[in-house]
């Protein structure tokens, strides 16, 4: 099976991968036409190998466009579960919708930068003055409602078509963010298995099949908050077995095919 990697990183490990520099795929075409899959290449890469060169990809292609994005994020999770989504704005900001907003969220809500991750660009909006500092800065308010909860969330990973890993992660006393990258700490305990199960069936419905999502539990209801395509591995332990074996197994799994594609004869019946 011929494997062309775009991101060195998360394929170290695993057997036959061709690495090729994102930068340089237009001079390694012949290598990108003989692959069987591609696996994490950029996003602006994709149009090019999916719909130009015909390639299969991986993260899939929904992960990828989905991911990109909380605005198209966002809309996908309402069209598959929306009972598990807090009450979420996507306007222009626009005078008008920054008083519809104002009008509507109580204080403190949450407001994020459609493009961010890792807890950047999400802030615990408290007054009108943070409000309007974050609307100047951005052409798109997306604002959801803030949800109490007792300090943590789950990190819910999923790999090809299983929950690869699941774990708590538990916000600094009196912080409103609970990532690792902003100085939360991880917990083993017991993740209930209804958010595992949530979680898997929205991944199979829109396809994702590379991706951290972040689920909260508020007033006892699992809530889906976002997911990362390119998600931290920090949090990761599974006893013997690795994330690169685990991606390398589900790909050779899915896309290496090593039977004849064509019809067998037809059977004569006497």
């Amino acid at each position: 099976m011929k494997i062309v990697s775009f991101n060195a990183f998360r394929t170290i490990g695993m057997p036959g991968v061709h690495y090729i520099k994102p930068d340089l795929m237009f001079k390694e075409i012949d290598a990108i036409r003989k692959a069987d899959i591609i696996l994490f290449p950029e996003t602006w890469q994709v149009p090019a190998l999916v719909y130009g060169w015909k390639k299969k990809i991986f993260p899939s292609i929904e992960s990828m466009q989905l991911g990109f994005s909380k605005t198209e994020m966002t809309r996908a999770l309402w069209a598959v579960a929306p009972e598990n989504v807090p009450y979420t704005e996507i306007l222009a900001s626009t005078p008008t919708n920054i008083a519809m907003i104002l009008d509507t969220f109580p204080f403190p809500f949450v407001a994020k930068e459609i493009r961010n991750s890792m807890g950047r660009g999400t802030f615990l909006i408290e007054s009108e003055q943070q409000f309007m500092e974050y609307a100047k800065k951005n052409d798109v308010l997306y604002v959801q409602e803030h949800l109490e909860n007792d300090g943590k969330d789950m990190r819910i990973c999923v790999i090809g078509d299983e929950v690869f890993a699941s774990y708590w992660r538990v916000g600094m006393e009196g912080e409103f963010l609970h990532n690792l990258a902003q100085g939360g700490k991880l917990c083993y305990d017991f993740v209930p298995p209804e958010a595992s199960e949530l979680v898997l069936r929205v991944a199979r419905e829109l396809n994702i099949n590379h991706a951290g999502f972040d689920v909260m539990i508020s007033e006892g209801k699992f809530y889906i908050l976002e997911f990362n395509i390119l998600f931290g591995n920090q949090g990761l332990q599974k006893a013997g077995v690795s994330l690169e074996q685990t991606i390398y197994q589900y790909v050779r799994n899915t896309f290496d095919h090593p039977f004849p594609t064509k019809p067998l004869p037809t059977r004569t019946v006497s």
